[in-house]
């Protein structure tokens, strides 16, 4: 048995090898797998170790805990000048500045030596020998499982990605639910793959074989969903595929390198392979139209020949979209309808104001009140009439031959640096999310155009029998009528009562149906 996705389904916790996000601020997240071990050779004392600049997580500090935990920074070692030498070293690469080559010769011999050592070290030692982290003073992260919204947020950037306002948007106009084979080409740096991945997911091939459902239409097929991704470029789709092993991702997506303007949606140099019948297509292409003469009612043809196609093109610019348009109507497609999608986010968040703020971050440190102005003023007064004070007591002191050891300070005088301590000092016991306003924001610059949508409808195939069969179901209903017997309309919400009914209590079945009972009253029906 495979092992499950943590896409599909994460853990309580997270694990040793796991892949873990590390959520350092709203738009700043960093992928990471957890190891309880050094395994990139770096020489930290704590074993393998996240670094970044909101602090250092030792990953035996995120190994067992809870998704969602937040964990502070520890203190580790980061700058030693060795460590670096050891890494370049393991690498074989050069220092970027230097001596001369036979200086630098012996440097990286000498420290290839102790890398060997360290390896044999550290397979000889067990982890108990690790050193134990010491909280830092300042910095936390959140622990986060691996989904597509946050993957998206996290990963390598190759090319450009397709975001979470896109690709949800997309799945549900292509009508994919699990179970659904998805045609994805130009996949890029898998953002959309992965979002595809869950949607589609419907068990496992080895799992879960073609399934058969009864309802009111007959017998419906429900088998494993797949999504078949094409990359034109080599190093990225290898790339991909690695990612999809390393994500156990593999018996749900199947990445090819292939230029499908040319040798169209196959998974090899030969004939088509029958195993691909697509009911949705993704096209992330330079130029769309080139791959559509690909995707036709033709018997090589990779989509499914019982069901409606549904497709989405994402192209920058409009140019792209009118010719991409054009050849869609000289291919039979319909419906075609072009979206563009501008994304706002609304912020939440709790709104403090008042000089007990001072020092404080993400707070407004202006007077709440007219009184705490008033008082503010008074006390910045007190403070420039205890300074006078004091340079006359200095004068006076001076004038008949003191020591200097007055001061002439007021006793009440407290400064500036000890006002800011003692707030944060009362910082610690009192509730900050229960205090303040609670107000909503919108982001104040909008993200603008990231690219068109083109969708559009292929009509399922249509032989001469089944042309046949709807003139002679025609037929009988005339016939019906001219000898008066007249079907009595059935209303939407009776329906739906019969297949709960019909169903016997399946969740899975009623829900197909009402679903065929919702496309049907789309259709007019």
């Amino acid at each position: 048995m495979p092992k499950i996705s943590p896409f599909f389904q994460p853990s309580p916790v997270a694990f040793q090898d796991s892949l873990a996000i590390l959520h350092l601020k709203r738009d700043l997240l960093t992928p990471t797998v957890l190891r309880d071990h050094d395994d990139e050779n770096i020489g930290y004392a704590e074993g393998k170790v996240t670094t970044t600049r909101y602090g250092n997580y030792p990953h035996s500090t995120l190994i067992g805990k809870p998704w969602g935990s937040q964990v502070k920074a520890s203190q580790v070692d980061t700058g030693t000048r060795g460590r670096v030498g050891l890494l370049l070293a393991a690498r074989g690469e050069k220092r970027k500045r230097g001596g001369s080559s036979a200086g630098h010769a012996n440097e990286v011999a000498v420290a290839a030596t102790h890398v060997e050592e360290r390896k044999r070290v550290t397979e000889t030692t067990e982890l108990k020998d690790v050193k134990v982290p010491r909280p830092a003073e300042t910095g936390f992260c959140h622990l986060l499982p691996p989904t597509p919204e946050v993957w998206t947020a996290s990963l390598p950037h190759r090319t450009q990605v397709v975001y979470t306002p896109d690709y949800s948007y997309i799945l549900q106009r292509l009508r994919v639910t699990p179970g659904t084979e998805v045609i994805e080409a130009g996949a890029g740096s898998g953002s959309f793959t992965h979002a595809a991945a869950r949607a589609v997911f419907n068990g496992y091939p080895h799992e879960n074989a073609v399934k058969s459902r009864r309802s009111h239409a007959g017998d419906v097929e429900t088998g494993t969903g797949r999504i078949w991704s094409f990359e034109f470029h080599e190093p990225r789709a290898h790339k991909l595929q690695e990612e999809i092993r390393n994500h156990s991702l593999s018996g749900i997506v199947t990445v090819t390198h292939r230029d499908v303007y040319e040798n169209g949606f196959t998974l090899a140099d030969t004939a088509p392979q029958p195993s691909i019948k697509a009911s949705a297509v993704f096209l992330d292409l330079p130029a769309p139209w080139l791959a559509l003469k690909h995707l036709t009612r033709a018997p090589s043809s990779p989509l499914n020949p019982s069901t409606a196609t549904h497709l989405c093109t994402f192209s920058p610019c409009i140019e792209q979209v009118q010719r991409t348009v054009s050849s869609l109507r000289s291919f039979g497609w319909l419906d075609i309808e072009m979206v563009e999608i501008s994304s706002r986010r609304i912020e939440s968040r709790r709104e403090r104001v008042g000089l007990q703020e001072e020092g404080l971050r993400g707070v407004n440190a202006t007077p709440a009140t007219v009184d705490e102005a008033v008082d503010r003023l008074r006390e910045v007064e007190g403070r420039d009439r205890s300074y006078h004070h004091g340079m006359t007591v200095r004068s006076l002191n001076d004038s008949l031959g003191g020591d200097g050891s007055a001061d002439g300070q007021r006793e009440d005088y407290v400064s500036r640096q000890q006002r800011l301590q003692n707030i944060r000092d009362a910082q610690a016991d009192r509730k900050l999310y229960k205090e303040g306003r609670l107000i909503h924001r919108s982001e104040p610059e909008l993200k603008m155009h990231t690219s068109y949508l083109v969708f559009a409808v292929l009509p399922r195939a249509w032989a001469e029998d089944d042309e046949r069969g709807a003139q002679e179901d025609v037929r009988e209903r005339l016939e019906g009528a001219d000898a008066g017997v007249v079907e009595k309309p059935v209303s939407k919400r009776q329906r739906k009562r019969d297949a709960k009914e019909r169903a016997g209590g399946d969740k899975d079945i009623e829900l197909e149906m009402k679903w065929q009972i919702e496309d049907m009253s789309g259709d007019g029906q």
